[in-house]
């Protein structure tokens, strides 16, 4: 038996897949703690964990925190992930007194478990509650000007912010290694290999376990009409102006349709809805995506890896970098179609492109299949109990970086050639046009040069196996 100690942050969307693992390892005789918030206290008892509460670390927000975290600002929730930590930092310390846990499960962006893990040197485990992300796969996501903007102009903040952790003993180089995935740290991503972007580039300190989900229900499609589940989540819902194109776009059409658009319904919908369209605050998503044909979302893990495993193709409306690395790759797995047109029309003509063309089901049902091959909660709960883990010492990342590393020098090499021939043949007054364009140019260069060496590299590790 195993003392293990669960965090998150209070979000829904990085919650729900750890509950299933917490029940695998109580039910496995395993003691449980899981530090968490009130508004999840119900679904943490339910796995039989025990609940410790941390609302009161909470600490008060600001107008401008608020929206901040609403907007999903990656400033503002570094910001308070750190104000939380430092007010957590003397009950946390009793806490591992006192449990004396032998393995610290931790979401991946909840700094006080990562820190108070490394601080009291107990093995972690990483829930990584997205895609696994580094220098290849993060290439995925598109962040926005918006988003950009937040990053480079939340910087003082955040080293500000920082700086207050090395008095309290967390030793920390920046926020990008809080939260970075890094190929030295056992994580658990409830993904499939297949569906993970650059797979090959993750050591074995990386278990890709598929959905961490409580159904083993199957879909069942057989019904007399199709239905269309529409959901923005449970973060970035607020959207009356989509829902009032959706309910446009399908009320003549000869299809069902839920909704599900979470708390004050009545300020995000139309005042009257026609006979097709029925509407929730919530509802039990798997078991509408059972029966669903086609799920317009707006691509937050969870919810796709929920709709793939339930064999549900789906019209991709992502809001944020992250959900467009999940709506990249269910689009490459021929899973979904890009909603980029949002007017009623648009809507109408996505929906309408999946039910017409049996190809979306299909590769929908073969992610089915995949997702349902892989070991779920209770693979993730055996490599909880076994951490820590040990990895190869150079993985293909590693050999990646070293021969895209020669192959920047040999660009140089060639690119100070090509400035010496402009002075000669030329004049050396222009060499600064050669050199300005060589240095344009190598950030594009260098990165398809990296995603070759890195495809030559899997596919020679996929046929030594």
């Amino acid at each position: 038996m195993k003392r293990i100690a669960c965090f998150c942050i209070p979000a829904h969307g990085h919650t729900n897949p750890m509950l299933p693992v917490a029940a695998e390892l109580v039910r496995r005789g395993n003691a449980v703690r899981f530090y968490s918030f009130r508004e999840f206290e119900e679904k943490i008892k339910a796995t039989k964990a025990v609940f410790v509460a941390c609302d009161d670390f909470l600490p008060e927000l600001t107008d401008r925190e608020a929206a901040g975290l609403k907007q999903v600002s990656s400033t503002e929730m570094t910001i308070q992930d750190i104000r939380i930590t430092l007010a957590m930092d003397d009950f946390l310390s009793r806490e591992f007194a006192d449990f004396q846990p032998d393995v610290v499960y931790t979401d991946s962006v909840c700094f006080w478990g990562k820190l108070n893990a490394l601080k009291h040197r107990v093995p972690m485990v990483v829930s990584v509650s997205t895609f696994a992300f580094n220098q290849l796969s993060s290439r995925y996501m598109k962040n926005s000007p918006k988003e950009m903007a937040d990053m480079i102009f939340g910087l003082p903040r955040i080293s500000k912010a920082l700086q207050e952790l090395e008095a309290y003993g967390y030793h920390v180089k920046s926020a990008l290694s809080l939260v970075q995935n890094d190929n030295d740290t056992d994580s658990v991503v409830y993904t499939s290999r297949r569906f993970q972007p650059c797979a090959g580039s993750f050591s074995g300190h990386y278990a890709f376990v598929g959905p961490s989900v409580f159904s083993n229900a199957l879909p069942v499609k057989a019904k007399e009409r199709p239905l269309i589940y529409i959901s923005m989540g449970t973060v970035i819902n607020d959207r009356p102006d989509f829902y009032a194109k959706c309910v446009e776009a399908l009320k003549d059409r000869n299809v069902d349709v839920v909704i599900s658009c979470g708390g004050h319904m009545e300020k995000k919908l139309p005042a009257s809805l026609p006979d097709n369209i029925r509407a929730y605050s919530y509802v039990n998503q798997l078991e509408i995506l059972s029966k669903a044909d086609v799920f317009v979302t707006h691509c937050g893990m969870n919810s796709v890896s929920e709709s793939l495993y339930m064999a549900t193709p789906m019209v991709l409306y992502p809001q944020t970098g992250e959900q467009c690395a999940v709506a990249r790759r269910a689009a490459e797995m021929g899973a979904g179609v890009f909603l980029r047109d949002d007017s009623p029309e648009g809507i109408g003509k996505a929906v309408e492109e999946i039910l017409s063309s049996a190809v979306f089901a299909e590769k929908a049902a073969q992610c089915s299949l995949d997702f349902r091959s892989c070991p779920g909660p209770a693979g993730a709960a055996e490599f909880i109990e076994n951490a820590p883990h040990e990895s190869a010492a150079e993985g293909i990342l590693d050999a990646v970086n070293k021969r895209s590393g020669r192959m920047r020098g040999f660009y140089w090499l060639i690119a100070a050639a090509a400035m010496l021939l402009t002075g000669l043949l030329i004049g050396w007054k222009y060499v600064w046009v050669t050199g300005i364009a060589a240095g344009v140019l190598s950030y594009p260069v260098g990165r398809t040069l990296q995603e070759k060496i890195y495809q030559n590299l899997a596919s020679e590790s996929e046929r030594g196996q």
